[in-house]
């Protein structure tokens, strides 16, 4: 089931291309990050500099591309046009930008002033994209799964939002909270309630669109996001309330949902009407396998609790849900979202009068190809660093950083590509 596309509402290029082109910056540092601290960022996941690699991948990364995204989609996807889109997109990527730096910085060197401030400013940019959002939203009704999705991701960025700014003050305070629920509950959050159902919003127009695959079916479509959110709102109260078996139920419902909508994605790429696998294809294939591991992990854990203090459980299961899983969705999507922007606006550019170039000549599929594997020997190696870290966390880290920066030269090779020709077809048009 797909909504219906305006691609004449589109903002301009350049708000959320620039923070398609900064995040894969971030998994360079997360990467150099792992190597310069060596095997002990792998001995526990409450280590500071494991804490910053963490946020700069999930911060830096992930929810750089997750709002740009969104400035690109919501008037698209919603018909919700952003008030300025310009200037939501400049100030917004300033402040991520900056704020997670400082995060990392604050962790790395256990600054509580440097947390104080990183919060602040991560805080303030994303309620004033929340803000603006809602404004935009106001009056749209949600008449697909994929505007019913994006407003509960909202209300989801809204929360780990809130849990963050609370955590990184206690931390750098000294405040007496359950500091471990809390984490839970904010990664909950984080990849539950806004990554996931963010995802599957997405997922409902770009997987049939660039995939070429049957649409979502209905029911399931509209239900996924109001079951994640429901268990979100139900962990959170478990958590007041010190109820440990809600937690864990609440977890388990949140990995059970999760395998069905990636088994569901298996199945409609199964029915694809592509011969060809492509990089995208390759990426999702990657990411829903990472995926169903470590839900799988997740509904484990909450049937037995354990299993999560076996040796390497909870870093193997961020590892698979964060690089094997959220990492390839989100580059498996930049590669098809940034050619096929540029080749939007390109033929925007030539006013029906010269024509875009095809995709494939704005980012070519062996580039992105080559890539991938640099990325799948990045995954393997940092799992690898779980059991033997002094012989692979060093070259794990490194793997990282090579395959985020070759990210960002596709990406910013596609750019460059997408502006050489838009000065060709401006001269073609000058040409009387």
């Amino acid at each position: 089931m797909q909504a219906l596309l305006s691609f004449e509402n589109a903002p301009p290029f350049a708000a959320p291309l620039r923070f398609f082109l900064t995040a894969p910056l971030f998994l360079v540092l997360a990467g150099l990050l792992v190597a310069g601290v060596g095997p002990d960022i792998f001995a526990s996941r409450w280590l500071p500099a494991t804490l910053a690699a963490v946020h700069l991948v999930t911060i830096g990364f992930m929810l750089q591309v997750m709002l740009g995204a969104l400035i690109q989609i919501l008037p698209v996807v919603a018909g919700a046009n952003l008030t300025r889109p310009l200037r939501v997109a400049t100030v917004l990527h300033l402040g991520l930008s900056l704020g997670a730096l400082l995060l990392a910085a604050g962790f790395v060197f256990s600054r509580p002033a440097l947390l104080g401030l990183a919060a602040a400013l991560l805080g303030l940019s994303t309620l004033y994209f929340l803000f603006a959002t809602a404004r935009a939203l106001r009056g749209v009704s949600s008449t697909s799964p994929t505007i019913r999705g994006l407003k509960l991701a909202l209300l989801g960025l809204a929360g780990v939002i809130g849990l963050g700014m609370l955590l990184a003050l206690a931390m750098g305070h000294g405040w007496s909270l359950p500091l471990a629920a809390l984490t839970d509950l904010h990664a909950g959050w984080g990849l539950g309630g806004w990554g996931g159902v963010l995802l599957a919003a997405m997922a409902y127009v770009v997987v049939p669109m660039f995939q070429l695959t049957p649409g979502y079916p209905a029911r399931p479509s509209w239900w996924f996001p109001v079951i994640v959110a429901g268990a979100l709102v139900l962990w959170s109260l478990a958590v007041l309330a010190d109820w440990p078996v809600i937690v864990r139920f609440c977890q388990g419902l949140l990995a059970l949902a999760g395998i069905a909508f990636t088994g569901l994605t298996l199945r409609l790429q199964a029915q694809r009407r592509r011969a060809r696998p492509d990089a995208t294809y390759r990426y999702w294939q990657l990411g829903l396998s990472a995926s169903i591991a470590a839900l799988s992990m997740l509904a484990a854990a909450a049937i037995f609790p354990t299993a999560g203090d076996l040796p390497g459980w909870t870093l193997a299961f961020g590892i698979l849900l964060v690089v094997g899983g959220f990492l390839p969705f989100i580059i498996g999507m930049l590669y098809k979202i940034v050619p096929f922007l540029a080749w939007l606006h390109l033929q925007n550019c030539g006013e029906a009068k010269v024509p875009a170039p095809p995709m494939n000549k704005i980012l070519g599929d062996q580039d992105m190809q080559r890539q991938l594997r640099a990325h799948a020997a990045a995954l393997g190696l940092l799992l690898g660093a779980i059991f033997w870290p002094e012989g692979l966390a060093r070259p794990a880290g490194l793997a990282l950083a090579f395959a985020g920066a070759w990210l960002a030269w596709n990406l910013f090779a596609a750019t460059r590509r997408y502006r050489q020709h838009r000065v060709a077809i401006l001269e073609k048009l000058a040409t009387p």
